[in-house]
């Protein structure tokens, strides 16, 4: 036990290797994507509107590239095998980056048509209440000790965990994001509210791992320690990265979505003639 306590490089953690199946999914849903646009925008898309924007193309990539990068080499083996902070940024591109820009990236009626299905379990799923309360909930799991080393010592119960988090996530953004008409969006001051209660949520699992004493995870203390990090500071890093990183970045939306109303309210000021003008 004494040897883990050493410092150890990248190469001793997280040899290089590719992640074929990983590799595999992504490049699966990027042609997915295209083949869908190719072949059903001529029967779905709306005559005269374009299937796909260039915008939403970019989006969608984007997502995908996101969680190409943690779910790859170095950042997930290095999370899997040393440093819990950086199995933290993973989980937080996987539930607050991918699932919104994939979302985004997505043209209405190709959604509609995926998930037609499903749709009643999704009117359901999707209520914001319902999809808080489930993504939360994934995500305090997740802290749990018995289920972070599930994670890293069973390959079936991280990617039942990731599946997890990535698929809650998804619900989670749904009523700010998801654009088909069956399943309406919250009003804008409603996805404001909605992102702030969901900012403060992870406040209290990220001051458990900054205010720890000792290391919550005895799994991550058996584990060589990358660049000397002790298993408490990562602890702590963790902590910050959560708080703060994922604060960042939900607030970076709720920014995106004000300023976003604010610009259509002036636009409709400019295009709406006031009670005093000639018609």
């Amino acid at each position: 036990m004494a040897g883990y306590a050493l410092a150890a490089t990248l190469s001793e953690v997280a040899p290089f290797h590719l992640h074929l199946d990983v590799i595999g999914v992504i490049v699966a849903a990027a042609v997915g994507y295209e083949y869908g646009i190719r072949r059903l925008g001529p029967l779905h898309a709306p005559r005269g509107e374009v299937p796909v924007t260039r915008a939403q193309r970019i989006r969608f990539h984007g997502g995908l590239a996101s969680m190409l990068l943690v779910a790859g080499w170095p950042i997930h083996d290095i999370g899997e095998n040393s440093l819990y902070v950086v199995h933290m940024v993973e989980h937080l591109v996987l539930s607050l980056v991918g699932p919104p820009l994939l979302l985004w990236g997505m043209p209405w009626w190709l959604l509609r048509v995926m998930v037609r299905p499903v749709l009643p379990v999704l009117r359901v799923l999707t209520r914001p209440f319902v999809a808080l309360i489930l993504f939360n909930a994934v995500l305090g799991l997740l802290h749990v000790p018995a289920f972070v080393e599930l994670m890293v010592t069973s390959t079936v119960g991280h990617f039942i965990a990731h599946a997890a988090l990535f698929g809650t996530a998804v619900l989670m953004w749904w009523p700010v994001v998801g654009p088909i008409p069956d399943l309406p969006q919250l009003t804008p001051f409603s996805k404001m509210g909605y992102l702030f209660l969901q900012s403060l949520v992870p406040t209290i699992p990220s001051a458990f791992l900054l205010l720890g004493d000792r290391p919550l995870f005895p799994i991550y203390e058996t584990m060589p320690r990358l660049w000397g990090i002790s298993a408490h500071n990562d602890q702590m890093f963790a902590g910050l990265v959560m708080k703060f990183g994922g604060g960042l970045l939900l607030w970076g939306v709720i920014a995106a979505v004000f300023f976003t109303w604010w610009a259509d309210e002036q636009r409709y000021e400019r295009t709406v003639p006031t009670s005093g003008s000639r018609v």
